[in-house]
């Protein structure tokens, strides 16, 4: 029966104190220290060579040598009168050379190679050990960056900060020198629409790839793409490109959606990305395509949900409030016409008028209800409406808007244009009168004109103070420039005028249809 070699104690505590760390460098520097102890060499170093892995690019020491110049001699596998070189190898990949000299008392023996070739294999399973922990490390990282990145995405962001939240998010874990998204343009190209680039001038957004580009076809095709040297790489034609070393380009995928690509790239002379963080980082990718386009669906969700309530508030505006006006409205006017007495007469006659004017300015808030509410007017009553509403800041309440007649299909845009400036210029004359307290905006597009034509007018009344009880001062008017010019033309315009009475001041536009 064999007996299992016995190692000595020195060369058991270094085997086993090897794998102690799960940090790289310390381990490292105790394969060094350890191997320096074992063999009694004044100099111990180990060259790394691993590709992609930057930080283990350069010699750790022991001995008097640590942090000076490597030791002389040959920094390679063998034996000879005064140097020792181990191959440290983690699977079948020579991950470097453990190199010693200088021994005291003699040259190096076949023991002092025993040792290490035992140390440095040890090494070798602790360095693995050490990767793995690291990867799993990174692995988790990322994951926990794309959780993140979906509940922050999901929290009610827009699309700009959407974007901005992945790149961001995207730069940090990847150690990256921007983080960029890249959207299609019209043109067949690819644009930078978001970067996150906390030491660039802030010159990158707008740079766009040209179609043609040979990186375009890949892109766009939803391909990843992996550079070397963004700054020197043929296939990259970006007026920054110079600035940026090795790169990822990323599809931003999801449901056959290609949203855009994630661009990673690293400082010029940056460390290569290993295989692994290719790979995080694509399925953080995906991860991040299928959280905006489920942001979006939710934010649609929520606009839909919105519009239906407007709807239905503006339903039950309609069918209650407005029908009950109007049946109470013909009730009273019935009354009117067989009241005897003059008082009442005038008094309901006052009702009436209340009321036809409550119908109109409800109506006026169901086609307000109606529009959606992020976009901007586009039709001509919408656009007056907008005008009141932003008009309510200075005196504190929102004018009454009345419209009569289909105002948006009898009024031309040009004659729109002319009237909302004047509407514009009279709302701020108001809101700088003193006293007003009310402000009555009416457009009437079923007007005739004083020639008999058909027409539109505007008028807006305010009962605050004149300026003037014999008239309203030509500034005040509100009148566009051009209103003089179009009557020289014949076309009819009619300038604007205003009246100042103890009850308020009246301007009034015309213009023929």
């Amino acid at each position: 029966m064999e007996t299992v070699p016995r190692l000595p104690v020195p060369l058991l505590r270094a085997v086993l104190g090897v794998g102690t760390d799960l940090e790289l460098e310390p381990t490292l520097q105790h394969i060094v220290d350890s191997a320096a102890e074992l063999t009694g060499a004044r100099y111990a170093a180990l060259a790394t060579a691993d590709p992609g892995h930057e930080e283990l690019a350069r010699v750790h020491r022991a001995g008097p040598a640590r942090g000076g110049p490597a030791p002389h001699g040959p920094a390679r596998p063998g034996r000879g009168d005064d140097w020792l070189g181990v191959p440290i190898h983690v699977h079948d990949q020579e991950f470097g050379t453990l190199y010693l000299t200088g021994k005291s008392g003699g040259p190096f023996t076949d023991k002092d190679e025993r040792m290490l070739c035992v140390l440095a294999a040890q090494a070798g399973i602790a360095i693995d050990n050490v990767r793995l922990y690291a990867t799993a490390r990174q692995r988790e990282r990322w994951i926990e960056g794309a959780a993140a990145v979906t509940t922050a995405l999901l929290t009610g962001q827009n699309a700009t900060d959407a974007l901005m939240t992945v790149a961001e998010r995207a730069r940090i874990l990847a150690g990256a020198a921007a983080g960029v998204i890249l959207k299609p343009t019209p043109e067949g190209g690819m644009e930078i629409v978001t970067a996150s680039t906390p030491d660039d001038p802030g010159d990158i957004v707008g740079t766009t790839i040209e179609p043609g580009s040979p990186v375009l076809a890949q892109l766009l095709g939803g391909e990843a793409v992996f550079i070397d040297d963004t700054a020197t790489d043929p296939r990259m034609t970006t007026r920054v490109r110079h600035r940026f070393g090795p790169s990822m380009m990323l599809p931003l995928e999801a449901e056959g959606r290609l949203i855009g690509t994630l661009a990673l790239p690293r400082r010029r002379g940056g460390r290569p990305y290993t295989p692994v963080e290719q790979q995080l980082a694509a399925q953080f990718a995906s991860q991040a395509a299928l959280a905006l386009v489920l942001a979006d669906m939710w934010h649609s969700r929520k606009r839909l949900a919105v519009y239906e309530d407007r709807d239905r508030i503006a339903r039950d505006l309609h069918d209650l409030v407005v029908q009950r006006l109007f049946a109470t409205g013909m009730m009273l006017e019935s009354t009117q016409r067989r009241a005897a007495e003059e008082d009442v007469h005038e008094t309901l006659g006052r009702a009436v008028d209340a009321l036809r004017s409550t119908v109109q300015e409800v109506r006026t808030a169901i086609f307000a209800l109606q529009q959606p509410p992020a976009d901007a007017p586009t039709t001509f009553r919408g656009k007056v409406l907008r005008e009141t509403a932003g008009a309510a800041g200075v005196p504190g309440f929102r004018p009454s808007t009345r419209f009569i007649g289909p105002v948006d299909s009898l009024v031309p845009e040009a004659v729109a244009g002319h009237l909302l400036a004047a509407l514009r210029r009279a709302l701020a004359a108001a809101s700088h009168r003193p006293g007003v307290a009310r402000v009555e905006v009416t457009v009437d597009a079923t007007a005739t004109l004083p020639d008999g034509r058909a027409g539109v007018r505007l008028t807006v009344h305010d009962d605050g103070v004149p300026d003037d009880h014999e008239g309203v001062p030509k500034e005040r008017e509100g009148v566009p420039e051009n209103d003089g010019r179009a009557a020289e033309h014949g076309d009819g315009a009619s300038r604007g005028t205003g009246t100042g009475t103890g009850t308020g001041t009246t301007v009034t536009w015309q213009y023929p249809l």
